[in-house]
């Protein structure tokens, strides 16, 4: 139990909060601790032109891209995917200005998890972010990318997180981020932080686009076009024009694995019928034509950096992936993950927008890390390159093919039988090799990204800490 005595003025200067949860945070050993800056002090509104949340307005979410704009959310701003996201109709959308996100700002969580924060690259630019982001516009009296690093640090999180208000759904408030303090650090550190973050988010773009490029590569050399929400079956969203989904089956068509209509879908069968015919299943394309999943191992918790990493489907879609640490003791070491492999989130619900059923290619960040039980894993054999496989299950067929196995009512599982019997169209190998390349050089870009503004963070940190 943690017990404190405060002064009057302690309850004043926090807009007369006199709750044990503000008072006896880590924020005041922290805040005691950037008093001993031998730099002078600011405000964040002072080093800011802004900071603001854009404001709440009436929300019509649409299915096809043409009528909407995409939609982040607070946890949708952290993670290396910006594309999977909600849309809201552009018709019925008021406060598109309010609302849109710029290039070079910082935003911070606002709401739920609280204090997480993003540096506004080009790829979340033009988007619109929901009034659960707070948005910092730096005003060039600090550099963004030092702001940014020292919101980031450990010490940012915990100052970020002292406002914490409220009883259900928890919030921090823009006036307390504008009375956060920050060091004027040093011209020629600030220069060397902002370098690292910016060079972070320019090689974020890159492979963004990479793996953009990479996807309209594959469909041209396969011959397949984009899919609309007209192509396929979903849950979600649905426009009043749409034409039900009614079709028949005799009853020798069904098989022994299932007879659900989501399972035997008309569109999706149209899809499939779509690739083109020299193409194999999964199952032929992967080591010994059997997916595998992580076996349990004793969840033991140690300081970080002093185990194995345990990652888990909420954390493997974030920009930097931060699970929880465990003891090596137990896990083996067929279980840890290997550069290459194709995962695939293997529970969760049907929302257009979840994780469920989508793809991640196993990059540095990932390797030796121990995930969770609930992915599919698979290595790919010598006929398709790991890259092209992970190109083709992550891109708008893939997803929808994976779709369709899935089996569940409230937490959904892909059915294994069916899974493995999904297309994957076979391109000349000098265009798989090149799709495989694009894929990698793309994710070997996040990792570098990463390293950067971990190191532009630690920077921020090894500062503060001589001040001790």
């Amino acid at each position: 139990m943690k017990a404190s005595k405060i002064q009057l003025t302690s309850i004043e200067d926090a807009s007369r909060r006199f709750d044990p949860s503000y008072h006896l945070s880590d924020a005041i050993v922290v805040k005691k601790t950037i008093a001993k800056s031998p730099y002078p002090l600011l405000k964040l509104k002072e080093v800011s032109s802004g900071i603001f949340n854009g404001g709440r307005y009436k929300r019509v979410y649409v299915s096809n891209p043409k009528h909407g704009y995409k939609f982040l959310s607070s946890s949708d701003i952290l993670a290396a995917d910006l594309e999977s996201v909600k849309m809201v109709s552009k018709r019925y959308m008021g406060g598109v200005k309010e609302l849109a996100l710029e290039k070079g700002w910082i935003l911070i969580t606002r709401s739920g998890t609280i204090g997480k924060t993003a540096f506004a690259n080009a790829k979340h630019a033009q988007k619109l972010a929901s009034e659960h982001v707070i948005r910092l516009k730096p005003n060039n009296i600090l550099r963004a990318g030092a702001i940014y690093a020292y919101l980031a640090s450990k010490y940012g999180y915990i100052l970020l997180t002292q406002g914490t208000f409220g009883a259900v759904i928890q919030h921090i408030e823009c006036p307390f981020v504008g009375e956060i303090p920050i060091p004027n650090f040093p011209k020629t550190l600030q220069e060397s932080i902002d370098l690292l973050i910016q060079e972070s988010a320019r090689l974020r773009e890159s492979a963004a686009d990479e793996l953009e490029a990479a996807d309209k590569l594959l469909k041209k050399k396969a011959g397949l076009r984009s899919l609309t929400p007209e192509d396929y079956d979903y849950f979600g969203q649905h426009s009043a024009t749409r034409k039900p989904s009614c079709f028949t089956r005799k009853v020798s068509e069904f098989g022994s694995i299932t007879f659900n209509a989501f399972n035997n879908s008309e569109r999706i069968k149209a899809i499939i019928s779509s690739i083109p015919e020299s193409h194999l299943t999964i199952k032929d394309v992967i080591e010994n034509g059997e997916t595998f999943s992580s076996t349990g191992a004793p969840s033991i918790e140690v300081k970080p950096h002093c185990g194995i990493m345990l990652i888990n489907q909420k954390d493997i879609f974030d920009t930097i992936v931060t699970g929880k640490y465990i003891s090596r003791r137990g896990v083996k070491t067929d279980n840890l993950v290997k550069y290459g492999e194709v995962l695939i989130a293997s529970d969760g619900t049907l929302g257009e927008n979840e994780t469920f059923c989508r793809a991640i290619y196993a990059n540095e960040d990932l390797e030796g890390a121990f995930i969770s039980s609930h992915f599919i894993r698979m290595k790919s054999n010598d006929k398709v390159p790991a890259g092209y496989l992970y190109c083709w299950l992550n891109s708008d067929y893939g997803f929808r093919l994976i779709r369709r196995t899935q089996a569940g009512t409230k937490i959904c599982h892909p059915i294994n039988r069916m899974f493995l019997d999904i297309p994957v169209p076979i391109l000349a190998k000098e265009d798989m090799n090149k799709i495989d390349r694009m894929v990698r050089n793309a994710h070997t870009k996040r990792h570098l990204a990463n390293e950067k503004e971990l190191k532009a963070i630690a920077m921020v940190e090894a500062e503060i800490e001589k001040w001790n």
